[in-house]
């Protein structure tokens, strides 16, 4: 069983969730959110998290429609990828983020967290819920 963090990215417009693994790879936790401009700058910062975060694999997250098309927002997260590529060392793994967004803001609502938190937070917390699938479907994948 291959150990070692893992970072998670939900790439949006303006802003890029960051959540990372524990080295066991069995839970995802939001760790914070960067600005997607100017690009130059965040893929800086990616590669700096990757270091500090020691990651030996990077999952983001692709928005495909409901019906499982590749759709503008799932074409412009591609392109963000490929210019990210060529600048870090480890594999890239898409993951289906359908709904996280949702998911996560209804989390935060149940668990009372004010309107304002949540906006500042959301991506974060989406970054966390796409890792937790890509983590739980590897551990699946492992024990059978």
């Amino acid at each position: 069983m291959e150990l070692g963090r893992i970072v998670a990215l939900d790439i949006g417009g303006r802003r890029i969730g960051v959540a990372v693994s524990d080295p066991t790879r069995t839970l995802a936790s939001p760790l914070t959110t960067l600005h997607a401009q100017p690009r130059s700058t965040v893929f800086s910062r990616i590669r700096r998290l990757l270091e500090e975060q020691e990651a030996t694999a990077l999952v983001v997250g692709l928005p495909v429609s409901l019906n499982g098309a590749i759709g503008p927002q799932a074409r412009e997260v591609q392109q963000f990828v490929e210019e990210l590529r060529p600048l870090i060392e480890i594999p890239i793994h898409f993951v289906d983020e359908r709904l996280t967004s949702v998911a996560a803001d209804r989390m935060m609502s149940e668990l009372g967290i004010r309107p304002e938190k949540r906006k500042e937070r959301i991506d974060q917390v989406a970054a966390s819920l796409i890792l937790q699938d890509f983590l739980d479907a590897d551990g699946r994948n492992r024990r059978e």
